[in-house]
């Protein structure tokens, strides 16, 4: 972290001299809470829009008048006891820095694409603002990748350049030579490794010297590879029009972020929810981003975190909900805590009211895809009703459809759909890069289909039953995997489970269930234990659910975001229904 407070000093001997520009005419001519971010309305199209320059640099702008509060833009901290805070007047300075060595030293230009697979470490920030500033379109991934996948998103995007760790280094250099377009390689590391450029060295000698391109709505700015649980990831290109929708008046209901918040999102940086979590949300509001590196998720550090700092909100995947509630921790009330939100999969209900119970604070669900940002959520303040992912959140047009695109009534589950025609709405991806096939199939009449299953209920509550490939067919019954892992895990031998189907020679489908079990049970009698579980599924939601089979494994197949493969599962199933 020396490096950090090198360039602190530096930024000291610069700022007098570093020239900033006002934000555009037509930015300050928006509306402005009394707390904060300028907003549009809900179905504008501006025909510009740079995040970096029209939110980052406004809150700048706003610490130079006074008009902000003292609580930093970025907050970092890591278990060995380092901290980094800057103010969005440094991080105006160290983008623009960044902007600088990507043009400048590296060449690139607006279009071209820089992979960014970078831990939680503040130099992330740095990167993804300064590709924003200078039009290069970022991609962002998770360090769990490995030289397979480095491969196929170099070669599938053309990238011409990448910045990561020395530990992923070996693994580019390893590849590189099959991918001809890349051109520069940014390491961020203390030490140096031949082939590659120093970013933070660049970063110190860097002018903070530029001018934000004033780059359309319209223009892309970032491809977000999709998890990939079936099939080769694809690659979900957006334009600035995904950041612009967080200065939407129905976006800002969501959390209701104030410049006086801390809020902290816990997602991997490899995926939208970062991006959307811990850049584009809290700092439209002028939040304070809290970020701790957290190499692993111990679910005794973010408890400890929780009652360290002032951190007044939360975003984070159920299993990190979930694998606090399996510690035996003596309290949960945080002492700063307000808000809990939670997206990327389901959370079950009886989840839920344990985390009421245990924290006084309920658990708002959001949902969102790489193709959609935020799609629907429950605004704080509203109505949660348990299991439910909330409401649509304008722009979005968000309806239940059949296969051929035609609206279904209340209550009947069908493909939850975002209505694009006539008007393709601001926020939602504009294509699949290199695949124009897998684009237009996604097309469903007038909507884009998510390939989700749900219900809306009459008060326009939406409610997950499952991937479209997930949906059990049992003797006709049509069962979600969800409604079946809800009622299993009300019994307490489960920790956590997977609901897939089973061929069935007379059922065509059953339901089997993969159960992984909580310490205090693993050493019942299976048998005796699978038939328990049946009956207890059978009292608590119809008996045609219930799984007719049950297998205990020690862990499910995962994401490296956490979300169940229950493809592998199904396969898995298959195979083994094959060889009977």
């Amino acid at each position: 972290m020396q490096w950090l407070m090198r360039l602190r000093v530096l930024w000291g001997t610069h700022k007098s001299c570093h020239a900033f520009h006002l934000a555009p005419r037509t930015l300050r001519f928006q509306s402005v809470s009394a707390t904060g971010a300028p907003r549009w309305n809900d179905h504008d199209r501006p025909e510009k829009f740079n995040f970096a320059s029209d939110v980052l640099d406004y809150w700048t702008q706003m610490e130079k008048e006074g008009k902000r509060g003292p609580n930093p833009a970025l907050w970092w901290v890591n278990s060995q006891g380092d901290e980094v805070k800057w103010s969005f007047r440094e991080l105006t300075d160290f983008t623009c820095r960044a902007a600088n060595v990507f043009t400048q030293t590296c060449g690139l230009q607006q279009g071209d694409r820089l992979a960014l697979i970078l831990p939680r470490v503040p130099e992330w920030w740095l990167v993804a603002m300064g590709c924003i500033r200078t039009g290069i379109i970022f991609m962002p991934g998770t360090t769990q990748l490995k030289a397979k996948d480095i491969l196929y998103r170099l070669k599938q995007s053309n990238a011409q350049s990448i910045v990561t760790t020395d530990a992923l280094a070996p693994e580019v250099d390893s590849v590189a030579s099959e991918c001809p377009a890349l051109k520069t390689k940014l390491l961020v590391s203390d030490h140096g490794r031949e082939g590659w450029l120093d970013f933070r060295s660049l970063i110190q000698s860097a002018s903070p010297d530029h001018t934000c391109i004033k780059s359309k709505t319209t223009d892309p700015m970032v491809i977000f590879f999709t998890s990939g649980t079936t099939g080769f990831p694809k690659m979900a290109k957006h334009s600035h029009g995904l950041s612009l929708r967080h200065s939407f008046p129905s976006s800002r209901k969501l959390l209701q972020l104030k410049a006086s918040d801390v809020f902290w999102c816990l997602s991997d940086p490899g995926w939208i929810l970062a991006v959307m979590g811990a850049v584009f949300e809290p700092w439209t509001a002028g939040s304070t981003v809290f970020i701790h590196h957290l190499p692993q998720f111990d679910p005794k550090v973010i408890v400890e975190t929780l009652f360290k700092y002032p951190i007044t909100q939360c975003i984070a995947a159920p299993s990190v909900y979930r694998m606090i509630l399996q510690e035996n921790f003596g309290s949960l009330r945080f002492p700063t805590l307000e808000h809990c939100t939670t997206g990327g999969e389901a959370m079950l209900p009886e989840e839920q009211e344990k985390w009421r119970q245990r924290t006084g604070l309920l658990v708002h669900q959001v949902y969102g895809q790489s193709e959609t940002g935020l799609t629907c959520g429950t605004l704080r303040g509203s109505q949660v009703k348990p299991g439910s992912m909330g409401k649509a959140i304008p722009p979005f047009d968000v309806q239940v459809i059949d296969d051929e695109g035609n609206v279904l009534p209340p209550n009947t589950e069908g493909n939850l759909g975002i209505r694009i025609k006539p008007t393709k709405p601001i926020g939602l991806f504009m294509l699949y890069e290199n695949d124009p096939v897998k684009t237009a199939k996604v097309e469903c009449g007038d909507f884009y289909n998510t390939g989700d299953k749900v219900t809306i209920d009459e008060e326009g509550y939406i409610w997950f039953l499952g991937r479209d490939d997930d949906i059990i067919n049992a003797s006709g019954y049509r069962i979600g995997p969800a409604e079946v892992e809800s009622a299993l895990a009300e019994h307490p031998a489960v920790a956590e489970s997977a609901v897939v189907s089973s061929p069935d020679p007379i059922r065509g489908q059953v339901v089997k269930a993969f159960i992984v079990l909580t310490p205090q049970f693993l050493s019942h009698d299976p048998d005796q234990l699978a038939k328990e579980l049946q009956e207890h599924v059978k009292a608590v939601t119809a008996p045609y659910k219930y799984p007719r089979k049950v297998e205990f494994v020690p862990e499910l197949p995962k994401t490296i975001t956490g979300k169940i493969k229950r493809s592998e599962l199904r396969e898995k199933e298959s195979s083994q229904m094959q060889r009977q």
